[in-house]
């Protein structure tokens, strides 16, 4: 029941693909997981929100801390 409490919640969300994020999967976003120690799922959320300009909302501690290195509003914490 959980699961679809969860799934129909998602459906009600308008989700936008960022068609750019694999462009830059092996550029910008490797670097900045290396730079930051980040798996490479939260280096791409970090070059998302850099590029875009846009805050980071993150319960992730180290992705919390890399946002706030590069100059984001980070939302979470």
């Amino acid at each position: 029941m959980y699961a679809a409490r969860c799934l129909q919640r998602l459906g009600r969300l308008t989700i936008h693909v960022d068609p750019e994020t694999n462009v830059h999967a092996w550029g910008r976003a490797r670097e900045l997981s290396t730079e930051h120690d980040l798996t490479a799922y939260d280096a791409a959320y970090l070059e998302l929100a850099l590029r875009r300009h846009s805050p980071l909302a993150s319960c992730d501690l180290a992705l919390i801390e890399a946002g706030r290195k590069t100059g984001l509003e980070v939302l979470g914490d």
